[in-house]
């Protein structure tokens, strides 16, 4: 392990370790945009569920999901083993994530009250395990280099693995079901979740096989009690704006994901017939969004030079969620305009979740610069919970909504129920898009205050590693 970590060499890091780190977010994103785009779909029109049902299922499983977050970030940071603190969970949990992966698509035949037990105790699992992986995984990119532009950069890296997933989740999934089903939606979802798991797993396999962890351990203290570690993160005025800021990013794209597919096919009228090549209107939408995603990503790095990030980040989040707002007066027959203003959505937010993790690493800098201890994993950790959160209140508002308008699975939908699915589709996710930006306004640390974070630590780390005379 560096124990120099000032030398600029040791700082930059591996265009192979980079792209091995950003595989990682391929196999999580294949689950998470799985779930996202589809569970609640799957669950309403494939496994028979109400709503309603789903939405308070959400609701609990996302909360339980979420206060393990910290919980595992607190027992990673006080894991020590010869393969470092997060690493290793890469290697134990991987098997494990697949496999609840596959169950929870696994369609048994139970009658309605068994189906509810079943989905309740398969998502709570996979949930906990993604938890269990996904929380150390993002925690490493805090120790993989001490060099905050370097993990700018990881971060490109890591999101354009991100959006591979998100991009072959798009493309594959809805013509893999009607494929490998045959006609079969239940069937067609599970051996397509199967296929998908395969490759998530070895993907995240080939993260931990790259990937090394830099930063030293600080020397093991006498209080190493949560609660002294969770006090000093709420003194952490840049973790708390940004914790406020993940909760409105994750309600808003829970709710609009989870009624993605309503909208195509209760609004748009999407048969399921291919309008290019083999992909039908909805994963034409899902899949040229990722793409144009994945183009804006690439401008991650001049708009933070440019703009600095938090900037850069207020900005692009406001304009997006302006592009949701559209899509309420787009005409149900105009798909061509729908697939313009998803394609320039898509590209204003391609850079965001890049400079959002950028500036967690900060953020941890900021934790360990003002307090003396550094609690990478607990940072990531509790900044994922405050995502949860959001997924939970998006997740459940998205059932419940839908309940109260009147839907109906499988049937024509009332007036009511489909401008129910249009409000959901577009303005509630824009207008928490929008107060998503305004709330960075008051995200303190600028880049010049970033660089003397980074300068100091380093003059601290050097000190703790020279010998003693």
């Amino acid at each position: 392990m560096s124990t120099n970590p000032t030398s600029t060499a040791q700082a930059r890091l591996p265009v192979g370790e980079k792209i091995g780190y950003g595989l990682g977010d391929t196999a999580s994103n294949i689950f998470f945009q799985f779930i996202n785009i589809f569970l609640l779909y799957y669950y309403t029109d494939v496994f028979g569920l109400s709503p309603a049902a789903v939405g308070t299922m959400f609701v609990v499983a996302r909360f339980w999901d979420a206060v393990n977050d910290p919980l595992m970030g607190a027992i990673a940071d006080r894991t020590q083993t010869r393969f470092g603190k997060y690493r290793p969970y890469l290697l134990w949990m991987a098997v494990p994530f697949g496999l609840l992966g596959y169950l929870a698509f696994a369609n048994p035949d139970f009658g309605q009250g068994g189906k509810l037990v079943y989905a309740y105790a398969t998502y709570i699992g996979l949930m906990m395990v993604y938890t269990a992986i996904n929380v150390p995984y993002s925690a490493l990119m805090g120790v993989m280099t001490p060099s905050s532009s370097e993990r700018t950069s990881l971060s490109s890296y890591r999101f354009v693995g991100a959006f591979s997933g998100t991009l072959l989740i798009s493309l594959s999934v809805r013509p893999l079901v009607r494929l490998l089903g045959d006609g079969d939606e239940a069937l067609g979802f599970k051996l397509t979740m199967a296929l998908l798991s395969v490759v998530a797993v070895v993907f995240f396999l080939i993260t931990f096989a790259s990937t090394r962890e830099r930063i030293k351990p600080q020397p093991p203290e006498k209080d190493q009690s949560l609660g002294r570690d969770i006090k000093f993160l709420l003194k952490n005025r840049p973790w708390v704006i940004m914790v406020i800021a993940a909760i409105l990013t994750l309600s808003n794209v829970a709710v609009r994901a989870a009624v993605t597919n309503h909208f195509f096919k209760y609004y748009v009228c999407d048969t399921g017939e291919p309008v290019f090549w083999f992909l039908d209107k909805t994963s034409l939408l899902l899949s040229s969004g990722a793409l144009a995603f994945i183009v804006g990503i690439l401008f991650t790095s001049s708009l933070s030079k440019k703009f600095g990030k938090r900037n850069a980040l207020m900005g692009l989040t406001i304009l997006n969620g302006l592009t949701f707002l559209l899509f309420y007066f787009i005409p149900a027959q105009d798909y061509g305009l729908m697939l313009a203003v998803n394609i320039l959505g898509n590209l204003l937010a391609g850079p965001t979740p890049a400079l959002v993790w950028s500036i967690y690493t900060d953020v941890a800098d900021y934790g360990e610069w003002r307090f003396g201890r550094r609690t990478t994993g607990l940072v990531f950790s509790a900044a994922m919970f405050a995502q949860k959160m959001g997924l939970t209140v998006g997740g459940g508002v998205a059932g419940w909504l839908l309940g109260s308008f009147g839907f109906v699975a499988n049937e024509q939908q009332s007036g009511t129920a489909i401008l129910g699915i249009r409000l959901m589709f577009s303005i509630l996710p824009g207008l928490l898009g929008i107060a998503n930006g305004i709330i960075l306004l008051w995200y303190p640390l600028t880049d010049d205050h970033v660089a003397e974070i980074e300068r100091d630590l380093a003059k601290r780390r050097a000190s703790a590693d020279a010998p003693a005379l």
